[in-house]
């Protein structure tokens, strides 16, 4: 399994980092042969299962909407708070540039370590980050800016206060109002999207997934305890959820599949920032050049048309 073969590349990569800088021929020698056993055990990542792609949506090193936004845009400013309640920090949203082009950036943020995952949520939002999300894409839609979306969420914080503040209902009101939205939007998803605390940000003209990221109604875990009343059963559920970008893409709910680098996006991040840049050009040129009426007639057929033969 792909687990197994990350915690041997990460046994090198650690043996590398202790050689660095020691430039004795032994120690120069060394570092040669453990980059080579390296590269041997990632061309070894092929033909993944369902199960490896879910570890590797998950995986905590894997880049984060900080990252896609450090790479890909400038001058990014970022805007909080939903006007209503509070500001949710596992929803990040802003303003910035696209190759010299303004849009509205926003996207589900987790940390990189457990302090950071209490502050973000673990990138769970509340009806206060969706409510913020939609402020900024009606922002958005006033200034004619294109809005990129990046999804990595377990799942809309089930919370019984969250509740209280109208989750169920702020997550419905960011399906409507996307639908119908006059700029072109484009989705991505890069690591975990689960359940409408997902989709409440993935109605798009366009949506791209990363290689190795799921999109799913539900966790495998989920899916299993409910199914089967065995949560234990979620590798078989991963394979029979169809939730990989390439069974996505076979029943037509995303457009593009962006490669990842062997191993997953987290082995050479570089290269997966090159790769979605170019994705992102490819879906924006299009869609710049419709109408306001086409863009919400094309978003409508492009949902009518999911699941049709």
């Amino acid at each position: 399994m792909i687990r197994d073969i990350l915690k041997m590349t990460d046994a090198l990569e650690a043996e590398m980092a202790a050689l660095e800088g020691d430039t004795a021929p032994q120690a120069l020698l060394r570092r040669k042969q453990l980059l080579r056993d390296r590269t041997e055990l990632l061309d070894s990542c092929t033909n993944l299962s369902a199960e490896d792609k879910v570890f590797l949506a998950r995986h905590p090193h894997r880049p984060k909407i900080d990252d896609y936004i450090k790479a890909l845009f400038t001058d990014f400013f970022e805007q909080k708070g939903d006007r209503q309640c509070r500001e949710d920090a596992s929803i990040l949203g802003g303003v910035a540039f696209f190759h010299g082009m303004p849009v509205t950036v926003i996207g589900h943020r987790k940390g990189n370590n457990l302090e950071e995952n209490m502050k973000y949520n673990f990138g769970m939002p509340g009806p206060e980050g969706y409510r913020k999300a939609l402020r900024l894409m009606k922002q958005a839609e006033k200034f004619g800016r294109p809005i990129i979306t990046f999804i990595d969420t377990p799942g809309a914080y089930p919370g019984k206060e969250a509740e209280e503040r109208g989750q169920g209902e702020a997550i419905a009101r960011n399906l409507a109002e996307m639908s119908q939205l006059a700029v072109p939007v484009i989705a991505v998803v890069t690591g975990e999207g689960s359940s409408g605390g997902a989709l409440a940000l993935g109605v798009a003209n366009r949506v791209l997934m990363l290689e190795n990221a799921i999109y799913s109604v539900l966790s495998p875990e989920g899916f299993a305890s409910i199914l089967w009343k065995d949560a234990s059963r979620h590798g078989e559920a991963c394979d029979v959820m169809k939730l990989t970008a390439q069974d996505l893409y076979q029943f037509g709910v995303i457009e593009e599949i962006v490669p990842e680098p062997l191993g997953g996006a987290q082995t050479d991040p570089k290269a997966l920032f090159a790769h979605l840049e170019l994705a992102l050009e490819r879906s924006l040129a299009p869609l710049r050049k419709l109408s306001p009426a086409a863009l919400e007639a094309q978003r409508y057929k492009k949902f009518r048309q999911i699941g049709q033969e």
